[in-house]
């Protein structure tokens, strides 16, 4: 899973698996979801993320972490 963060746009996609998305379903207002080709969600994208979200902060918990990367 990896987070990129778009400040021209205020956007943050969560990219949940490296395929391409075929298909953009809204969710709710602000919140898309990138469908595959097998039909599973592929990544998450929130509009105006700044407003919406804490960005200073990255919390995790419980996550089964063999590694972490950070760029």
């Amino acid at each position: 899973m990896k987070l990129h963060y778009y400040p021209e746009t205020d956007s943050l996609y969560i990219e949940l698996k490296p395929d391409a998305g075929v298909e953009v379903r809204e969710i709710a207002d602000g919140l898309n979801a990138d469908i595959g080709a097998d039909g599973a969600v592929v990544g998450l994208d929130i509009d105006h993320a700044s407003e919406k979200l804490d960005l200073a902060t990255l919390e995790t918990q419980g996550l089964p972490l063999a590694r972490l990367k950070a760029a």
